[in-house]
């Protein structure tokens, strides 16, 4: 697929008032003396561009913790802070999809998810979508599923999101973690799930109880 032509700045998928949510989650769920190591990071990295990434942006699991953040189904700790600390960044569009390329392919898997947590809370416009596609190629379940949130709902093209969710069927990820799915789904897709259910049934294998969601469609 040939990228859109950027005819204006790249614009966010979510609006600044999420990111102030994420913040504010975060918050909560970091001691005071976290919150105020986070603030130094994130005013390190408003100085000092992508350099002060270096250290920080890997270490953020050990540095902040790992648990679940509150207020943001699936998400850690870790997933907030690295999303926070990409946010900060002053690049965009194409720039800042070369920036965060580099920590997606130099990064461990919770490295990799971290980006792909990112993706709608920065101002790439459709830059970033090989970053999806890669994530999708994976068997890592959980880059899967961060892969399917509202940066693929937007910038993912009908034909490979259908690829996404059949996959989703494949590996038994909930359809519910697919960012979209109701406003996506189609007849196409809803074809592929009823050929999925019946080769899984004549191979005696079961089928996923949420197959349902996409297995049929009002035209």
């Amino acid at each position: 697929m040939t990228a859109p032509a950027i005819t204006a700045a790249p614009t966010t998928v979510h609006h600044t008032l999420t990111l102030r949510a994420l913040t504010e989650g975060l918050g909560s769920a970091l001691g005071h003396e976290h919150r105020a190591r986070l603030a130094q990071d994130l005013a390190a990295v408003s100085e000092q561009g992508p350099a002060a990434l270096d250290s920080r942006f890997p270490a953020a699991g050990r540095v902040y913790g790992r648990g679940r953040l509150p207020g943001w189904a699936g998400w850690s700790v870790e997933d907030g802070v690295r999303t926070r600390l990409l946010a900060q960044l002053k690049a965009e569009g194409a720039e800042l999809a070369q920036e965060i390329t580099e920590r997606y392919r130099n990064g461990d898997a919770a490295e990799r998810r971290g980006v792909l947590c990112a993706l709608p809370f920065l101002p790439l416009g459709p830059h970033a979508v090989h970053l999806t596609d890669d994530a999708l190629r994976t068997n890592d379940n959980r880059l899967i599923a961060a892969a399917l949130g509202p940066y693929a709902r937007v910038h993912l093209d009908q034909y490979r999101w259908r690829q996404a969710v059949l996959k989703c069927l494949f590996t038994g990820i909930p359809l519910a973690k697919v960012a979209g799915l109701h406003e996506r789904r189609d007849a196409e897709l809803a074809r592929m799930a009823v050929g999925f259910a019946t080769e899984r049934r004549a191979a005696g294998r079961t089928v996923p109880a949420d197959l349902w969601l996409v297995a049929t469609h009002d035209s």
